[in-house]
Order: structure tokens, then sequence, then C-alpha cells
């Protein structure tokens, strides 16, 4: 009897451990950055933003131009010009500077607005790309090893190279 006891105990305690390897999480890292970083469509958004923020650097220089030949062709006239005259001339340079301004203030918001249009679908991508990867290599967690992020130990399993490959880069 003290047999059978201990043999069902042992196996019990086989089964317990059997299933305790079983339960374990399987976990991978990649790092998100240098995915996104590597793939067409980031460089292809990159290179449309680059091309909006010089657009608008070209118009506000071109605005701080005028702006500036104003102030100089206003100072040298000062003296020929009445009182009531250059404080006109005053409040239509500062209402040019605040419009610069203001310009200035629209136009980072809607490069802004842009990225997060052009970044949105490629970072949407790349974790679609992921989740199919860890998916199909039985994975329940991918943790992010990019920079800051929080992971400490990256001795894991990699995907970066297997995201790539799915997506084709």
């Amino acid at each position: 009897m003290k047999k059978i006891n201990l043999l069902f105990v042992a196996v019990m305690l086989f089964m317990g451990a059997t299933s305790f390897v079983n339960a374990q999480s399987k976990i991978a890292h990649i790092n998100t950055g240098d995915l996104v970083a590597a793939m067409p469509e980031m460089k292809a958004a990159q290179s449309q933003l680059e091309k909006l923020q010089k657009t608008y650097d070209t118009e506000i220089k071109a605005m701080a131009k005028e702006l500036d030949t104003k102030i100089k062709q206003y100072d040298a006239e000062a003296d020929s010009k009445t009182e009531e005259e250059n404080r006109k001339r005053i409040e239509e340079v500062q209402g040019m500077q605040n419009n610069i301004g203001a310009y200035r203030q629209q136009a980072l918001q809607d490069l802004q607005k842009k990225e997060g249009d052009l970044y949105q679908p490629i970072l949407d991508k790349a974790r679609n790309a992921i989740q199919k990867v860890a998916r199909a290599q039985g994975f329940q967690y991918v943790l992010d090893s990019s920079q800051g992020s929080g992971v400490i130990l990256s001795d894991g399993k990699d995907l970066l190279a297997d995201v790539k490959k799915e997506l084709g880069i």
C-alpha cells in the first residue's frame, strides 16, 4: 500500500512538473525601431515630411524677408513721416510678426498631423507582421527591445530577421 501511495505521488509530481513546463510562456523580442527604419515605406514617408517642411521653411523665410525689408524701409523713412503714420507702420509690422508666428505654429501642427497620418499605417503593418510571425512560431509575448523600452536583457529569440523576411525587406 505504501508503494502504491508513493507511486501515485511520484506520478502526480511528474505530471505537475510536465504541465508546468508546458504552461510556461514563450517570449521573444524585437527592436521595432530598427524594423520600422528598415521599411521602404518609412523612407518614403520621411522624404514626404522633409519636402513639406522645406516648403514651410521657404514660405516662412520669404515672409521674414518681407518683414525685414519693410522694417528697414520704415526705419529709413521714420524721420520724414508723421507720428500717426509711424504708429500705423509699427502696428503693421507687429501684425506681420504675429502672422509669421501664427503661420509657423500652424505649419508645426500640420507637420505633426501629416507625420501621424503617414506613420500610422507603417506602424500598423509592422505590428501585424510581428504578430503573424510570433503566432506562427508559437510565441505568446513579444517585447520591444528598442532603446529605452524597458527591456533589460534580451537573450531570447529575436524576431527582427523573421519579420523583415515577412515584409520582404
